[in-house]
C-alpha cells in the first residue's frame, strides 16, 4: 500500500525568506532544497538546538534546564567539538543550528562558537533574553554570520515580565533589543511562554498586535511540566486551547512548533525536525523531553538520530505536543520514568521494546486525507 503524506504550500513570506537565503547562503539553501527527498526517505531534517553552556544572568521562573545543569557530565563541549558537530551535521545534510544555553550572549567564546559552526554551512540562530543585545552587539552578530535572533518576551507589562524573568529592567532591555536587531538587519522572532491561564487572555491578543505592529512574528512555547515547573500541571494547555491558537494563526503572525512550515507538516517536531544537544553531549528529542538518545562524544550524531526516529513517538506523525498537552505521554513517561531522576534519563530506561518501530514504519509527515 502506498502511504501518501500531506504537504502544505509555501507562504509568500516563506518564499521571500528562501529567495534571500539563496542569495546570501547558497550552500545552506541547497541543503534545505533537499529536505523533501530526505523526509520521503524517513530521514530527519532536525534543527540542532545546541546548549553550549548553562551560564546565565537570569533565573527565570520556568527554567527548563535547571536540573540538566546540575548533572555534570564527564566531558563538555569545546570549540574543536563544535567543529566536529558541524562537520557531522553538514554530512547529514542538516542546515540550521540554534545556539542556546543558558544565555548565549554572556559566553566569552560566542564568536568562536559561530566560527566553528561555520556560517557558510548553516543558518545560525541565537537565543537571548535581550539583556546584552544593544545596537553595537546586534551589528557585530550580523557581521560574524548570525542570521536570526530568538528573543524571549513574556508580557507587555514590564512588571509582569520582569517578575517572570526575575530580572528588574529586563522588559526595557528586551524592547531595546528588538529595535537593535531590526536595525542591524537580523531576522528576529519573539519567543513567548503561553500557559493555560494566558492562552485565551486579552493580554495575549494585545501582545500579538503590538509585536506584529513592529513587524515581528511570535513563536509560542506552550508551558511544560519540567525544569522549575516540574509537576506544575495547572499551566498545561488543552487540545481546545491549541485549536484556539490555530485560529489566532489565521489572524496574526504567530506560530508554534506544530505549525506547518516550508511545505512540511510534521506535527510534533521532536527528532524529525529538532533535537536538543546538552552541554555534556547528550542528544535529547527536544529541549523538554529530558531523555538521552545517545551521547555525541561516544557515537556519531547520525546513529543517535536514527535511534530516535526508531521510537514511534518521534518517527511517526503526532498531532500534538507530547510534553505540553498529551496527558498519556506525560503520565506514562515524564511522571513515571523521567521525573525525579538524574537527567537526562537514558532512552532505554524510558521507552520499552514495544515503543520502537522499524525504519520502514516511519511516517514523518501528516498523512494525506
Amino acid at each position: 500500500m502506498t502511504f501518501r503524506q500531506e504537504r502544505v504550500h509555501l507562504s509568500d513570506a516563506e518564499k521571500g525568506k528562501r529567495s534571500t537565503l539563496e542569495k546570501e547562503k547558497p550552500y545552506v539553501y541547497e541543503k534545505i532544497m533537499k529536505y523533501d527527498d530526505k523526509v520521503k526517505r524517513g530521514e530527519s531534517v532536525a534543527i540542532l538546538q545546541f546548549q553550549y553552556d548553562y551560564t546565565c544572568n537570569f533565573h527565570c521562573e520556568h527554567c527548563c534546564i535547571t536540573k540538566l545543569r546540575r548533572e555534570k557530565g564527564p566531558r563538555s563541549f569545546t570549540i574543536p567539538d563544535v567543529r566536529e558537530l558541524s562537520r557531522q551535521a553538514d554530512e547529514m545534510g542538516l542546515a540550521h543550528l540554534v545556539i542556546t544555553g543558558g544565555e548565549p550572549l554572556v559566553f566569552p567564546d560566542f564568536d568562536d562558537i559561530v566560527k566553528a559552526v561555520d556560517p557558510q554551512k548553516f543558518y545560525i540562530t541565537s537565543d537571548t533574553n535581550g539583556w546584552f543585545l544593544d545596537a553595537e552587539r546586534a551589528k557585530h552578530l550580523k557581521s560574524i554570520g548570525v542570521d536570526k535572533i530568538q528573543l524571549s518576551l513574556d508580557s507587555l507589562s514590564a512588571t509582569e515580565h520582569d517578575a517572570f524573568r526575575r530580572k528588574k529592567g529586563s522588559h526595557e532591555r528586551c524592547l531595546r533589543a528588538i529595535d537593535a536587531a531590526q536595525k542591524a538587519g537580523l531576522n528576529i522572532i519573539i519567543q513567548t511562554v503561553v500557559t493555560k491561564q494566558r492562552v485565551r487572555s486579552e493580554e495575549f491578543v494585545k501582545f500579538l498586535e503590538f509585536l506584529n505592529g513592529k513587524g515581528v512574528g511570535v513563536f509560542v512555547t506552550y508551558a511544560k511540566p519540567v525544569g522549575d515547573w516540574e509537576g506544575n500541571f495547572d499551566v498545561l494547555v488543552s487540545r481546545d486551547d491549541m485549536d484556539y491558537m490555530r485560529g489566532l494563526e489565521q489572524k496574526y503572525n504567530v506560530f508554534t512548533h506544530l505549525t506547518p512550515g516550508y511545505g512540511l507538516d510534521f506535527g510534533c517536531i521532536a527528532v524529525k525536525r529538532m533535537v536538543s544537544i546538552t552541554k555534556y553531549g547528550d542528544v535529547m528529542p527536544c529541549p523538554y523531553i529530558h531523555c538521552s538518545l545517545g551521547n555525541f562524544f561516544k557515537e556519531p550524531l547520525k546513529n543517535i538520530i536514527e535511534r530516535g526516529l526508531n521510537i514511534r513517538y518521534f518517527g511517526q506523525y503526532i498531532d500534538t505536543c507530547l510534553i505540553a498537552e498529551d496527558r498519556n505521554f506525560i503520565n506514562n513517561y515524564e511522571r513515571k520514568k523521567i521525573m525525579g531522576r538524574p537527567l537526562p534519563v537514558p532512552c532505554s530506561d524510558v521507552f520499552a521494546p514495544e515503543d520502537f518501530i522499524e525504519p520502514g514504519q516511519r511516517r514523518l509527515l501528516r498523512p494525506a486525507k
